[in-house]
């Protein structure tokens, strides 16, 4: 009798990936219908952004988990100002403070700082874009990446992992919608 091949266990990023995939499709969805190529529709970007980010930021507080991180809300704010736009009240991020949702929740956090870099490009050449082109610098990721996964203490660690990135997905989706009240 043969035996099955071992099959190594899913990494804590490979698993908020997966678990996450469809929060992150209806984030992607509902901020690709801003119109940043436009004035206008890039500062309601921008505000919808600000309704969250720096709360999260602050709830997270990634500089406790992991070396080298860059916060984004002064550059956030700075290209907020240079559009006109006006920092909006800040969501309610109801974050638990365990460290397995905050590490959950800045597996989201900095993931929006890939999708950043590609928007960047989008934006017309006179646009601030410091916000969005602050992306991680080479190599960055994966370290980050592998910080998260060794951050893992197994099952109960990972579903509040799990919970931490769903409720920080739930918010900036959140921020998007606003907009349309």
């Amino acid at each position: 009798m043969q035996t099955p091949p071992k099959t190594s266990p899913q990494t804590l990023t490979a698993q908020l990936r997966a678990a996450t995939r469809g929060d992150h499709e209806a984030v992607d969805h509902a901020y690709g219908r801003f119109a940043i190529d436009t004035l206008a529709g890039y500062r309601d970007f921008l505000t919808a952004h600000a309704r969250i980010l720096p709360v999260a930021e602050r709830l997270i507080d990634p500089a406790s988990l992991t070396d080298n991180w860059h916060g984004r809300t002064e550059l956030l704010f700075a290209d907020l100002h240079l559009v006109e736009g006006v920092p909006p009240p800040e969501l309610d991020l109801n974050l638990p403070a365990d460290a397995a949702a905050r590490w959950g929740a800045l597996y989201v956090l900095e993931g929006s700082r890939l999708g950043g870099a590609v928007l960047a490009r989008r934006l017309p050449a006179d646009f601030p874009a410091s916000f969005l082109q602050a992306h991680h610098q080479s190599g960055a990721w994966r370290e980050l990446s592998g910080a998260i996964d060794r951050s893992d203490r197994g099952p109960q660690w990972q579903e509040a992992a799990v919970r931490g990135a769903k409720l920080l997905f739930g918010a900036y989706l959140r921020a998007a919608k606003l907009r349309e009240a």
